[in-house]
């Protein structure tokens, strides 16, 4: 008799699991376009999002603010595994509020995130000024970035394009069929933010198999709260003479503009 084939293991569903207060573990989902053994901060920047959400949740009643920027360090390297995160507020106010996020990794500090908080008021009167609208991802072309990338979390992305992408410069729709955290309802806004630091992977300026351009940071300035899964990436990539490179995108739902991205990059050449 033939033995058995043997079973793969499930695709994740999720790129986190709850593993306790504060805790989560990772899934294969967010592995990593330079290393696949670690994980890709795109998931894990939309978890500090979430944890940012649900502890001011955990304050009572609403506070009628909005996070309008948030910007994350990326401090370190992080296995898949479980990671820590707590949350508090730096600068608390009624119409401005600072309130920071860490994650952590065996005790280590590998990622924070600083997010600015403002109050909503009413001004559809005076709004305008949004850069050109992206067209939608609806009836676009396949574009799919694990050709060229690596790792769990570009597997687990669908990506649409209007044109082809050339170097340096690339417009892209992503959208991911993965819970952010399995059992749990999270905000559209943290849906989105995990899913922005794939920008510095549309347009790269050369191979990723002959260079190394990971990001240091990422920033995020939000003129409109985005809606649905679907994360437009209009990116632009500059790099200068002395190994420091910019990533730089005009962020998009499929109503329309909703803010900017920028990544710090340090660029070396591989095997040299």
């Amino acid at each position: 008799m033939p033995a058995p084939a043997p079973h793969s293991a499930p695709s994740p569903s999720s790129y986190f699991v709850p593993s306790g207060p504060g805790r989560f573990r990772a899934t294969a989902a967010t592995g990593g376009g330079w290393n696949p053994d670690e994980q890709h901060v795109s998931p894990l920047n939309g978890l500090l999002v979430a944890e940012i959400e649900r502890f001011v949740a955990g304050r009572g009643e609403p506070d009628g603010l909005a996070i309008a920027r948030i910007s994350f360090d990326i401090l370190g390297p992080v296995a898949i595994d479980e990671v820590t995160v707590d949350v508090d507020v730096t600068r608390p106010g009624r119409a401005i509020e600072l309130v920071e996020a860490r994650a952590a990794w065996n005790g280590r500090p590998v990622l924070r995130a600083s997010a600015w908080r403002v109050a909503r008021t009413d001004a559809t009167a005076v709004a305008g000024g949004d850069p050109d609208p992206m067209p939608g991802p609806d009836g676009l072309d396949a574009a799919p970035l694990s050709d060229v990338w690596p790792g769990g979390y570009i597997a687990s992305l669908e990506c649409r394009v209007p044109e082809p992408t050339r170097p340096g410069r690339g417009r892209m729709w992503v959208r991911t069929p993965l819970d952010l955290v399995a059992g749990r309802e999270t905000s559209p806004l943290a849906g989105y933010v995990g899913l922005v630091d794939t920008a510095n992977g549309v347009a790269p300026l050369q191979s990723p198999r002959a260079w190394a351009y990971p990001n240091v940071d990422l920033t995020i300035h939000l003129f409109r709260a985005p809606v649905g899964r679907w994360v437009g990436l209009d990116t632009t990539v500059s790099w200068g003479p002395d190994g420091q490179g910019l990533t730089a995108a005009v962020l998009h739902d499929e109503r329309g503009p909703v803010g900017r991205s920028a990544q710090i990059l340090l660029v070396r050449p591989l095997g040299g």
